[in-house]
């Protein structure tokens, strides 16, 4: 019988359940406690280790995990919850989330979690922070619309000018960030792609280049996911998958649709063949994203055997 590992992480805990033995155990959020938690769990050599992502609350703990080289896995917490209902169980409690999340870990083939480059990590907080900003303009944009009191409409003013400028800063930090990576190259040799979206694939898609064109389309939630039952045939839906990068690919399709040849080209023979127009466009962005993928992986084959 495997051995497994679940643990449900919050900010100020970690709940941890091994199985087949029934231990339960329970660490603190922070360096110690993941210190703690990493002899515990190298003394029990499990087969595997689950967390569920948690808004980065996890991430110092699968960093202590993966140095111990044990074999530690990250799970979308949708993925966890309803692997736990087709249990049975409807309880929600650290110690009853932990246990789902061992059982999980017997039960299911799981990828390896891989710790983001230092490089990477800082990409993504530029990322977000770029995204926060953007949505904060948006609502104060919209509340300036709503707004005919001049001494409010002048406070919107003002902040809204902070916010572009904080913007533009993190446009320029991100571009010099960008200007210092080789992986630049190749995302950039297809019309379309942009330094926003090359930020965001590279901070939010770090399996980019290693992935097959399945895999990296399924992975963006741009996969068609089939909806038939007997004779039935529904129609095929994208769903899931790391949806910040979905309205970028959106953009960025809809300017190679204009100016990259092969997208181009791709567009019109489905609209020719009476494809509807947002089929058509999600399948230019799930080719847009297949290109990229490739031409990364290749520029990353190359690098590798000059090295």
């Amino acid at each position: 019988m495997s051995t497994s590992i679940g643990i449900d992480v919050s900010k100020a805990l970690l709940d941890a359940h091994l199985l087949p033995r029934g231990e339960s155990r329970q660490f603190p959020n922070e360096a110690a406690g993941h210190r703690a938690l990493a002899r515990w769990a190298t003394k029990a050599k499990p087969d595997r280790i689950v967390l569920e992502a948690t808004g980065g609350y996890e991430l110092a703990a699968l960093d202590a995990l993966h140095a111990a080289g044990l074999p530690v896995s990250r799970v979308n917490p949708a993925q966890a919850r309803h692997f736990a209902r087709a249990l049975g169980t409807r309880a929600k409690t650290d110690a009853v989330d932990a246990l789902a999340l061992a059982r999980m870990a017997a039960a299911m083939p799981l990828a390896d979690y891989r710790p983001a480059e230092d490089w990477q990590r800082a990409l993504r907080e530029l990322v977000q922070r770029r995204g926060h900003l953007v949505e904060a303009i948006r609502q104060e944009t919209q509340r300036q619309e709503r707004m005919t009191l001049p001494l409010v409409r002048q406070q919107l003013a003002r902040h809204l000018a902070t916010l572009r400028q904080q913007r533009e800063a993190m446009d320029r930090a991100i571009t010099e960030m960008l200007a210092q990576r080789p992986e630049r190259a190749a995302l950039d040799s297809v019309k379309g792609s942009g330094p926003v979206l090359q930020a965001h694939l590279l901070a939010l898609l770090p399996e980019l280049g290693t992935l097959s064109p399945k895999q990296v389309a399924s992975l963006a939630g741009l996969a068609p996911h089939p909806r038939d039952s007997g004779t039935m045939r529904g129609q095929r839906r994208c769903a899931g998958g790391r949806g910040a990068i979905r309205p970028l690919l959106y953009m960025a399709a809809m300017s190679a649709i204009r100016y990259e040849p092969a997208i181009r080209d791709f567009h019109q023979r489905l609209v020719a063949a009476g494809k509807h127009g947002s089929v058509a466009l999600v399948a230019c962005m799930r080719k847009l994203l297949v290109i990229l993928n490739a031409r990364l992986r290749d520029a990353m084959a190359e690098r590798a055997a000059m090295a």
